[in-house]
């Protein structure tokens, strides 16, 4: 038995835990009697202890030495929240129904991030399961899950987490995680998680009384680094290693989302990623399910995604952060001031065809030179965004696109990532426009904690010379005014723009030139300083489509190739269909596919696609 934590058998209950340096391991038992167990040395610093008739559910409790009892660093479910009793799952119980499900394609993907405690009014995975067929009608194919693993108290973004394998009690525990995800398999939904490996929240945080789990040879942003290369790193290295099949047989997780792995050090010669590759593989294969695996990365590294016998990660693909940067700031002039070193409408074009807008250039942020070119990678290797948790929750008024820009604008920034060679993923309720904020919450119980944290947050905004304070993230209004408000999606403009998304992804699902994601298939002509024509091409050249994007308030002209004069428009944003005003859009009278010749214009903001046959098929 080689996992640690506690597991069912055909005899019973094995319990594991690592503790390299500790001279005595107990087992707490909490019942009608309470029991001290010792457990039994095994080589390579792990303690192990096999119970007979152990019911699930029961709680229990480690001792290193001493008389202190801690949870289990392995624990799958805290009931009782961080500092309270660990308790055995017995995974056996549940009863799936998705032995059918065999899961998307990453290039198939359109990804929807969702964070579970603002997603509804209770916040929990069974109120979030009941709104996935309606997400499911939208075109929308994968949920990605911010963390869930347990967090103190009941209001956090997930990554202040300290239980990498439990699932949070608030949220519903183990058997709601794996509803939700049964749930999303029957409405053709995968699901992806958001996982921390590079660090532990401070509260609750036991894992040191165990073992060398942390290293003071390397420094992240939240003070020291994960254990990969250390003295004892072998434990850590398993620890964090197995959590990748953990959630993929357990919990029948599509793939997880890992966090700023720039922050991850190792050194040795078997790289971390490269065990984690090699445990993949073996669950992959026994498994039959896709499984991916999605990095944020601060590298601008093309060694993210290519595959760890070539020196690589393995990563199937990584968040494309140049293409927000770049493509919010010509939407957003303001965005100038936060991304300081985009606001060209080249850099636009670079990132629609290259992927990676920083590759080697200077960087006036980081006052030196950044990042490697892209331009090999295929383009299902990015996942890119208008929204996600971070561009919305570290504004000081937590405010979405919505906010920022007008409704002409909102559709151009979805019709950029829908139009892209890219997997798009779009921010909870963006997909009809919510204009609710989402703030950066917390509910530690530590008085001292909670002052540093409301401090920090306080100092943090005024280095980026927010003239405004943020709300307080401990306050529990903050977190109340995060939650979206789905009703809304039905109604006026919002149901407006929630038609607008599910007409791109319907087209991208279907038309063969967004289905090709060979990146030599993408080109970009530039129409002045605000606006450019996206070309896309079918992988058999017979295809064309061409996407005039118009970011200013005057018009642009787009004159067509000579090859190809005679253009059919599929799509247009101007249309009255796709207006604001949504009485005027419900007198919209749909009218046949117009075709063109010669040129196309777009008047002010907004989009037009065009799609054009090759000679030889016309």
């Amino acid at each position: 038995m080689e996992k640690a934590g506690a597991w069912y058998t055909e005899t019973g209950v094995h319990f594991r835990v690592w503790a390299p340096e500790r001279k005595r391991m107990r087992l707490q038992l909490f019942g009608s009697d309470e029991e001290f167990l010792e457990m039994q040395p095994v080589g390579e610093g792990y303690y192990e202890l096999h119970l007979d008739r152990i019911p699930g559910g029961t709680k229990y409790k480690f001792i290193p030495e001493g008389d202190t009892a801690f949870p289990d660093p392995a624990s799958q479910f805290q009931p009782e929240g961080v500092h309270g009793s660990s308790a055995v799952v017995d995974h056996q119980n549940f009863q799936w129904s998705d032995q059918s499900w065999k899961g998307h394609a990453f290039d198939e993907l359109i990804i929807y991030e969702l964070h579970i405690g603002t997603f509804t009014a209770e916040g929990t995975f069974l109120a979030a399961a009941e709104k996935l067929p309606e997400l499911a009608a939208s075109g929308i194919n994968s949920i990605e899950l911010m963390p869930v693993s347990e967090f103190p108290g009941n209001r956090n973004w997930g990554y202040d987490g300290t239980y990498p394998y439990s699932v949070h009690s608030g949220y519903g525990g183990p058997d709601g995680l794996k509803h939700f995800v049964n749930a999303a398999h029957e409405n053709g939904i995968a699901v992806i998680l958001d996982v921390v490996f590079n660090h532990l929240g401070p509260e609750g945080n036991y894992l040191h009384e165990f073992g060398p789990y942390f290293t003071e040879c390397y420094v992240t942003p939240w003070g020291k680094a994960i254990n990969m290369d250390g003295e004892w790193s072998d434990g850590v290295r398993t620890y964090f290693s197995d959590l990748v099949p953990f959630w993929y047989e357990e919990y029948h997780l599509d793939g997880l989302r890992l966090d700023a792995i720039h922050t991850i050090y190792d050194k040795g010669a078997v790289h971390f990623w490269e065990l984690v590759e090699q445990k993949l593989k073996q669950a992959r294969q026994s498994n039959g399910r896709t499984f991916h695996m999605i990095a944020e990365s601060d590298l601008n590294s093309p060694k993210v995604v290519k595959s760890t016998e070539y020196g690589g990660y393995g990563f199937n693909a990584q968040w494309l952060d140049d293409f927000h940067h770049a493509f919010y700031v010509m939407l957003d002039p303001a965005g100038a001031d936060r991304y300081v070193d985009f606001g060209k409408v080249e850099q636009v074009a670079k990132a629609f065809t290259d992927g990676f807008v920083h590759s080697g250039e200077y960087v006036k942020f980081r006052k030196r030179r950044h990042g490697a070119s892209s331009v090999g990678l295929p383009g299902d290797s990015f996942v890119v965004f208008n929204l996600n948790h971070d561009q919305v929750g570290n504004r000081v008024g937590g405010e979405r696109l919505s906010v920022l820009v007008d409704f002409e604008r909102q559709k151009l920034a979805a019709a950029a990532i829908m139009l892209s060679p890219y997997v798009p993923m779009l921010f909870m309720g963006e997909e009809y426009g919510e204009d609710t904020p989402f703030f950066y919450f917390v509910s530690h119980t530590e008085e001292d904690l909670i002052e540093k944290v409301v401090e920090g947050r306080a100092s943090e905004f005024a280095e980026f010379g927010w003239d405004q304070q943020p709300p307080n993230p401990q306050e529990e209004d903050t977190f109340k005014r995060s939650k979206i408000q789905w009703e809304k999606r039905n109604t006026g403009k919002y149901r407006v723009m929630r038609e607008w998304h599910s007409t791109l992804i319907k087209l991208r699902q279907t038309h063969p030139a967004l289905r090709n994601f060979n990146k030599n298939d993408v080109r970009v002509h530039l129409l002045g300083p605000q606006a450019f024509v996206l070309i896309r091409l079918s992988a058999d050249q017979q295809l064309q489509l061409g996407c005039i994007f118009n970011l200013s308030d005057n018009t642009v002209t787009w004159t067509f190739p000579e090859d190809k004069p005679q253009w059919t428009i599929l799509l247009d944003s101007a249309d009255m269909q796709w207006a604001e005003d949504a009485d005027a859009a419900l007198q919209y009278d749909r009218h046949e596919r117009m075709q063109v010749s010669f040129k196309a214009s777009v008047i002010g903001a907004g989009v037009k696609v065009l799609e054009a046959a090759d000679p030889i098929q016309a």
